[in-house]
C-alpha cells in the first residue's frame, strides 16, 4: 500500500481532479490511501496529528528540502526495493510550516524533489505522478521517457 500523509486539505477543483486522475492510475498497481490532517498554526500540533497516523509496519519518507534527490528511475527502484521489506510506504508532506524535526527523524528516508517551493496541493499531484511513473518503470511499461 502507498499512503500519502499530508497536512491540509485541497481546495482547488483542478488540483482535486489531478489527484483523482493519478489515484485512479496508481490503483491499477497498488492500493493508495491519502490521509489529510488539519493545517495548524504550529509545527508541534501538526507533528502530533501526523504521529497519530504512523504505523509500525510502514516505511516513512519525509518530503523536505534537505532530503536526497532521485531521478525517476532511481525513485522507481527505491519504491521497488522498499516493498520487498515493507508492506506500506508512507510519504509525508508538511504544511507551509514544513515538517517538524521529530517527524523527519521518525522517517527512514528524506527526499527532496527540488530546491524550489511548490504549492502543497500541486506538489501532491507531482508526487502521485512520480509514483505512477515508478510503477510504469518497474513493470517495463511505456510511459517513462
Amino acid at each position: 500500500m502507498i499512503r500519502i500523509l499530508c497536512v491540509g486539505k485541497l481546495k482547488e477543483p483542478y488540483i482535486q481532479s489531478l489527484i483523482l486522475d493519478y489515484a485512479k492510475r496508481i490503483s491499477k498497481y497498488h492500493q493508495l490511501q491519502i490521509i489529510e490532517v488539519k493545517d495548524e498554526n504550529s509545527l508541534e500540533k501538526e507533528r502530533d496529528s501526523l504521529l497519530k497516523n504512523f504505523k509500525n509496519n510502514e516505511y516513512r519518507i519525509a518530503l523536505c528540502l534537505e532530503g536526497k534527490s532521485f531521478d525517476s528511475i532511481e525513485f522507481a527502484h527505491k519504491i521497488n526495493e522498499t516493498f520487498i521489506n515493507y508492506p506500506i510506504i508512507t510519504f509525508i508532506i508538511g504544511s507551509s510550516l514544513g515538517l517538524s524535526e521529530d517527524i523527519k527523524n521518525a522517517c527512514h528516508l528524506k527526499i527532496s524533489f527540488s530546491k524550489l517551493t511548490f504549492p502543497h496541493g500541486l506538489f501532491r499531484g507531482i508526487l502521485l505522478e512520480q509514483i505512477y511513473r515508478s510503477f510504469k518503470i518497474n513493470n517495463n511499461e511505456t510511459y517513462h521517457k
